[in-house]
């Protein structure tokens, strides 16, 4: 295995002439959307982020799960997720709450703790808030901003620490209220574990029969039923997440193109090179130079 020196996605570098309220790069508050130049290509989070949308709208994508704000909701995203921002209106306006990955492994040391509210997160990354949930939310963010600025403050860190915790159990608890209420059909739960099972294996497993296998159905099935709910064939779902995380790394890492390859599991740089071409319509060094 060649040396790495992955440079990820530099949100401190974007966000720095916008900070007024933050400890140190454990955790940072902004009351004012940042678009920076990084943005405009899908990047690989480093940081987990709470966004609470105020009003405006926008739009873009979450692990290919394409989000859309046109009302007060909050945006909950998790490190090593690949964001792609596609529009945001002049009107939009929203809290930032920016978070170390030191800082939220902390909030709940347990790691069989934490996995249940991650789910909710994961599966459902954007959810609307009513009136009185949007103020609670902002009234989370209101008290934070407060105890972040005393910095005189000898326990600083720890009552902000348990501030946090509380508003992401007030956001679980909106997370799992939709969990809840979802209710799927058969092939709807063919299409979810299908789904979820890319999003594990794709940088191993780019062919359906490992993932008919795994569901225990035949390839044909699996293709078919893939293509009639999603309307959208099962390859392409696998393509999209190979060729999504390939664009993260291209842009918001210093890996070389030969690297990527290895980390996607091609088998040559040529191969996937050409991989990249078919899916994409232009080659990864193209695309690299992109501005």
């Amino acid at each position: 295995m060649k040396n790495r020196n992955i440079l990820p996605f530099n949100w401190r570098q974007d966000v720095e002439s916008l900070v007024d309220n933050s400890i140190d790069n454990d955790i940072i508050l902004l009351d004012k959307p940042f678009i920076g130049s990084a943005f405009q290509y899908p990047f690989k989070v480093d940081v987990s982020a709470i966004i609470i949308c105020i009003k405006g709208t926008a739009e873009g994508t979450i692990n290919l799960k394409p989000y859309k704000t046109n009302e007060a909701c909050l945006i909950m995203v998790l490190p090593g997720q690949i964001m792609e921002h596609k529009f945001i209106s002049d009107d939009f306006s929203g809290l930032f709450l920016i978070m170390s990955p030191k800082f939220t492994d902390s909030l709940i040391p347990n790691v069989a703790d934490r996995l249940p509210l991650l789910l909710s997160v994961r599966d459902n990354p954007v959810i609307n808030l009513d009136e009185g949930a949007l103020e609670g939310m902002i009234d989370y963010f209101n008290l934070l901003k407060k105890v972040v600025r005393v910095r005189e403050h000898p326990y600083r860190l720890e009552t902000v620490r348990h501030l946090t915790l509380a508003l992401f159990y007030g956001g679980g608890i909106f997370f799992h209220n939709v969990s809840d209420h979802q209710k799927m059909t058969q092939r709807e739960t063919i299409v979810d574990k299908f789904l979820r099972l890319v999003q594990v294996h794709y940088k191993e497993e780019r062919g359906l029969e490992f993932y008919a296998n795994k569901l225990c159905i035949t390839t044909g099935y699996l293709s078919k039923v893939v293509k009639e709910t999603s309307r959208k064939p099962a390859n392409d779902w696998i393509d999209e997440h190979v060729t999504l995380e390939a664009k993260a790394l291209l842009k918001s890492t210093n890996m070389t193109i030969d690297q990527i390859s290895e980390e996607l599991n091609f088998p040559t740089q040529s191969f996937f090179g050409k991989y990249f071409k078919r899916v994409t319509g232009m080659s990864p060094k193209e695309y690299k130079k992109m501005m």
